[in-house]
């Protein structure tokens, strides 16, 4: 079984709903899975300096100080539920994140969950500016890439092309919103489901695979 993630390294959804996905993975026996990692931008006008958090999300959400607040403590008590700190009072920036997508893209097959993880918990627990280049090569340096030659495919555009591709596909399938999960290039998830809903989906998915062969 193959399991597409669309996803941002800024939407806090995307961290619960890969928690969710890899707790059931935890549980489901049935056929072996692979995850890919596919990009999908919130929003791909972000200037790429980024651009001020909370101002963005006031004008964005339509919404006071009042409501962000508590927006971000839904979202911190599902973060919760899943194993997930997030800490939104140290979030500054909204990054554009084609650089991060670029940098999963790159990075070795057997690091990517590894790294989407450090991605997210560097955005959302630290605080730190996933569009700057420095952080990332901090990022993915911490997870045992080399920061010169990951500087020098991030310069060449390396991976750029696959990210290019993920985002076209996403547009094409009409993707709005994420998580999106795609299995077996055939069936569709959505939204950052509890983990019984995920096992129980591929479980019915495996099994729907057998009796067509």
């Amino acid at each position: 079984m193959m399991i597409e993630i669309f996803q941002d390294v800024v939407c806090p959804w995307c961290r619960i709903g890969k928690a969710n996905l890899m707790a059931a993975l935890a549980q489901f026996t049935d056929e072996p899975v692979e995850v890919h990692y596919r990009a999908f931008q919130l929003d791909p006008t972000t200037p790429v300096e980024g651009l001020q958090f909370r101002e963005m999300m006031r004008s964005k959400m339509h919404a006071s100080d009042d409501q962000l607040s508590g927006m971000f403590g839904q979202v911190t008590q599902a973060g919760q539920a899943a194993g997930l700190h997030f800490d939104f009072s140290k979030v500054e920036y909204m990054p554009n994140t084609l650089r991060a997508h670029q940098l999963i893209a790159i990075a070795p097959e057997a690091s990517k969950q590894r790294l989407v993880d450090a991605l997210f918990k560097a955005y959302f627990e630290d605080g730190l500016d996933v569009g700057n280049v420095e952080v990332l090569l901090d990022i993915a340096e911490s997870q045992g890439m080399d920061r010169a030659k990951t500087a020098a495919s991030l310069q060449a555009k390396e991976g750029l092309e696959q990210v290019e591709d993920d985002l076209e596909f996403a547009r094409g399938a009409g993707v709005s919103g994420v998580p999106f999960f795609v299995v077996n290039r055939k069936y569709a998830l959505t939204g950052a489901q509890p983990p019984a809903t995920f096992l129980q989906a591929l479980q019915q998915i495996s099994a729907e695979q057998d009796n067509a062969e």
